[in-house]
């Protein structure tokens, strides 16, 4: 019976430890957002995190869309042709794009990027004591390092995701009229046919909040670290795996949300 008695305490260890980490996440959240709010806001900080998240997160998130939409339109061809539905591939590569893949890949994509980079830089202020530094100079952190980064995510990740819709359904174009031959006419008007505004403003939505968690994943994690340079690798692997696991929890949610019926 031991084991048993062992087995249910580390149970209830992690899951007290799960509720801790969810609360502070969340009062983080709370204060986060309320710093946002309050004057004076930090316009020089937002702006360079805006342009590193959605400029320099451009390319790898532009590659990874289009080379998205090419193998799914080659996978659909393989297996719609054992139907005779060859016809339903440029459907399925834009509703694919637009409503999970696009919002999605691109976000998990960022956390890897910029998730990391934010939790290591605060996390290496906080193990060199530069938080403490700021308080002592009267500049609010969560104002100067959180706020900034939060409101930067939310706006920057619906730009990206735009910019992989638009690649994606451009990749199963090619691929579609280049080696599938479809007639290029015929493939744009059935991908003009079947998309929604619902669609893509559904896949803007996601990204936004997708923005939100990845930045304040990486901003919890390293404002939390500790340990030195030890703490600071450990909260930038964290930010990564949490920020990705949030995403593809919340896209379940959101997907729900929108297209339950």
């Amino acid at each position: 019976m031991s084991w048993l008695l062992d087995f249910l305490a580390l149970l209830g260890r992690g899951l007290i430890s799960a509720c801790r980490s969810l609360g502070e996440i969340t009062i983080f959240a709370v204060v986060g957002v309320s710093a946002i709010l309050r004057p004076p806001f930090q316009f020089r900080q937002f702006v360079r995190h805006f342009v590193e998240i959605a400029y320099f997160s451009l390319p790898v998130v532009a590659l990874t869309a289009f080379f998205t939409g090419m193998v799914l339109a080659l996978q659909s061809f393989t297996g719609f042709s054992r139907f005779n539905a060859e016809s339903a591939i440029a459907s399925v590569v834009v509703l694919s794009v637009t409503r999970e893949l696009g919002p999605v890949l691109a976000a998990l994509m960022v956390a890897g990027r910029i998730g990391a980079a934010m939790a290591a830089e605060i996390g290496t202020m906080r193990v060199t004591d530069q938080i403490d530094a700021l308080t002592t100079l009267s500049t609010d952190p969560m104002k100067y390092l959180v706020a900034p980064r939060l409101l930067a995510g939310t706006l920057a990740m619906p730009l990206l995701v735009v910019v992989a819709d638009i690649l994606g359904v451009a990749g199963g174009f090619l691929i579609g009229t280049v080696k599938l031959d479809f007639v290029p006419q015929l493939y744009l008007q059935r991908t003009f046919d079947v998309l929604e505004m619902v669609d893509v403003l559904s896949g803007l939505a996601k990204a936004a909040v997708f923005g939100f968690v990845i930045a304040l994943m990486g901003a919890w994690c390293g404002y939390t670290s500790k340990g030195g340079a030890q703490g600071v690798g450990q909260a930038t692997t964290r930010a990564v795996v949490m920020a990705s696991i949030l995403i593809l929890a919340l896209d379940y949610a959101l997907t729900e949300v929108f297209f339950s019926r």
